[in-house]
Order: C-alpha cells, then sequence, then structure tokens
C-alpha cells in the first residue's frame, strides 16, 4: 500500500532558535555576533552550538546574511558548516574566525 500521505517540508533549521535570534536582532536593532550568541546561549540554558548551526544553516538558505569583521557579505555553505561540524559539535574554536556579524534578511 502506498504511503499517501503529503510531503510535509521539514525547516533545515530550529524554528525556536531562528525566532529567538531574529527577536533579539530586532529588539538590539543590529546585527548580532558571537558574544550576543554566547549571551542568549547563557539566559536561556540552550548550547551556544545549537544556535550556531541554526545560524548557519539560516545564512546557508538565504534567511540570514553573515557578514566578516570587516563588513563584507560572506557566502557560507553546507560545505563550510559540514567542515566544521566534524566533531558533531561545533567548539569555540571552530567559531573563532567568524568574528563578524549576522542579520536577518528581510
Amino acid at each position: 500500500m502506498a504511503n499517501s500521505a503529503p510531503d510535509i517540508d521539514v525547516p533545515k533549521w530550529d524554528l525556536a532558535l531562528a525566532g529567538l535570534a531574529r527577536e533579539t536582532s530586532q529588539q538590539q536593532g543590529r546585527a548580532l555576533n558571537l558574544e550576543d550568541f554566547r549571551a542568549l546561549a547563557r539566559e536561556h540554558a540552550i548550547r551556544l552550538d545549537d544556535i550556531m548551526v541554526t545560524l548557519f544553516q539560516l545564512v546557508i538558505h538565504g534567511e540570514w546574511e553573515y557578514r566578516d569583521a570587516s563588513g563584507q557579505r560572506q557566502a557560507l555553505d553546507q560545505d563550510t558548516l559540514d567542515g566544521l561540524y566534524v566533531n558533531r559539535r561545533l567548539t569555540e574554536e571552530d567559531l573563532a574566525a567568524f568574528t563578524g556579524s549576522w542579520q536577518p534578511l528581510g
């Protein structure tokens, strides 16, 4: 018997974390940086790793943008994330190069 259930689009990121990041950016009136995400992680008892994977996915899928420390927009792709994610968790060392800002588009 064939499965007739409709295909459901499953988001590639955590919707709650995406909402929290967007709300924080709106409240701050600016792009966010790693220190902002560290503060969110502490405040809400969330792993920084989970927040940052969500942010990478949002950039990869065109919902957010990442700008490096000089303000230049940087394209991030799945290979970038996969290269950082080899140990199944993003660490502070993995994130050290991302000293720029993250901002929702639209």
